[in-house]
């Protein structure tokens, strides 16, 4: 499976990244908005599999380029830049394609980190909008600490939890997921709870920095 990361210059387009191509054997592409970023960014992911002696081929493009002919496009961008960057892929976009939206709105005050959520109600909800008609968008990987993720020496052993009103989408990310180690996908209802899960990364993030030792952060429900 083709899997496109648009904003995979970024935290968490970096963990995604390096997880699916040290674990998988699904294409990976890096997107975005300037194409030598995007490039530079693949090399380097590139060298640290090979330092691993994993090799994979990653290639990096514009995010239109990237989005083109993939089976699953990540919007890995902050919530702020989902819609936009959306729509500027749309024509690139095929009728089997999904969506996955991995933001979260958050601001930050003397006291912490605090959920601030759009007047869509999720970040999700606004990539639902912005996607065409046809493609499904599905939510997942919100709570998912990115140092964790791109640490190939730690053991996740975390969950994430996947929202969408689509089913056979919502199966599709969650193999997707799964096919990480250490990562299990959960099915948390439709998009409409999107709220809900994304509202609890400040909460994690609030702990970690007041708990030592708990840096990389993730749930595991039992």
């Amino acid at each position: 499976m083709r899997i496109a990361l648009l904003g995979g210059t970024g935290e968490i387009g970096e963990g995604l990244a390096l997880r699916w191509s040290h674990d998988t054997d699904h294409d990976v592409v890096i997107g975005s908005r300037d194409p030598e970023k995007a490039r530079e960014a693949a090399d380097d992911y590139e060298t640290e599999l090979a330092d691993r002696g994993v090799d994979a081929k990653i290639t990096g493009f514009e995010n239109a380029m990237a989005a083109d002919r993939a089976d699953v496009v990540v919007v890995a961008v902050p919530p702020y830049h989902v819609a936009e960057t959306i729509e500027a892929v749309a024509d690139s976009l095929a009728e089997d394609n999904i969506i996955i939206s991995p933001a979260t709105g958050m601001q930050r005050d003397e006291d912490g980190f605090h959920y601030h959520p759009p007047d869509a109600g999720s970040v999700t909800a606004i990539a639902a909008a912005a996607a065409p008609d046809e493609i499904p968008v599905v939510g997942a990987f919100h709570n998912l600490a990115a140092g964790r993720l791109a640490d190939l020496d730690a053991d996740l052993g975390i969950d994430t939890l996947v929202v969408a009103d689509d089913a056979n989408a919502k199966a599709t990310v969650s193999g997707l997921a799964e096919d990480i180690n250490g990562l299990r996908a959960l099915d948390a209802g439709g998009l409409a709870n999107a709220a809900e899960i994304e509202s609890v990364t400040p909460l994690l993030i609030n702990v970690a920095m007041h708990n030592d030792g708990l840096h990389d952060l993730g749930v595991r429900f039992e």
